[in-house]
C-alpha cells in the first residue's frame, strides 16, 4: 500500500457491500484486503502483507499468560476475515464487523498511509466532535520544525 490519504463518503447497501473509493483503490497493489474491528468503534482495512505485520507484532509483543494480551489479540486478531474488492470495487463487509461498528446506510472510508478506516458517518462525527480539544492539545505537542 501507498501513500494512501483522504476522506470519502459512501453509503453502504443492503447486502453489506461498500465501494472503495478509486483513489484509494489506486494506492492498493492487490484486490484483498484484510478487515478487522480498529479502536474508536470504526473498521481497519490492511492488505495481507501488513496485516501479517501487525499481527505478528501483536504475538511477538504479547503473551497467552497475561490478560490485557488476550484481550487485543481477542479484539483485533480473532475478528479479522479477508474480504475481496470486486469487479465494481466494492468489498462486502462481515455482519459481525458491521454490527461492531454500527455501520448503518451512510459511512466515511478513511485512507490513513498504510491502512483503510470504515465508520459510520453519525459515530464518526461524533468522535470528531468529542475529541477536538484533545487533537489541539496533540497537535500542540508534536515537534515539527520547518515547514
Amino acid at each position: 500500500m501507498d501513500l494512501i490519504t483522504g476522506e470519502f463518503r459512501n453509503t453502504l447497501d443492503d447486502k453489506g457491500r461498500i465501494s472503495l473509493p478509486v483513489k484509494l483503490r489506486a494506492g492498493l497493489s492487490t484486490n484483498v484486503l484484510v478487515v478487522t474491528q480498529g479502536l474508536d468503534k470504526c473498521l481497519w482495512l490492511f492488505t495481507p502483507e501488513r496485516w501479517t505485520a501487525l499481527s505478528d507484532q501483536i504475538f511477538s509483543s504479547t503473551s497467552l499468560f497475561h490478560q490485557q494480551a488476550r484481550i487485543i489479540q481477542r479484539r483485533i486478531i480473532a475478528p479479522a476475515q479477508e474480504v475481496e474488492i470486486d469487479k465494481a470495487g466494492r468489498i462486502a463487509v462481515p455482519q459481525s464487523l458491521r454490527e461492531y461498528a454500527s455501520l448503518n446506510k451512510d459511512c466515511v472510508v478513511l485512507g490513513i498511509t498504510n491502512r483503510l478506516e470504515i465508520w459510520d458517518a453519525d459515530t464518526y462525527k461524533q468522535w470528531l466532535d468529542a475529541t477536538e480539544a484533545e487533537f489541539a492539545a496533540a497537535s500542540e505537542s508534536l515537534n515539527i520544525q520547518n515547514l
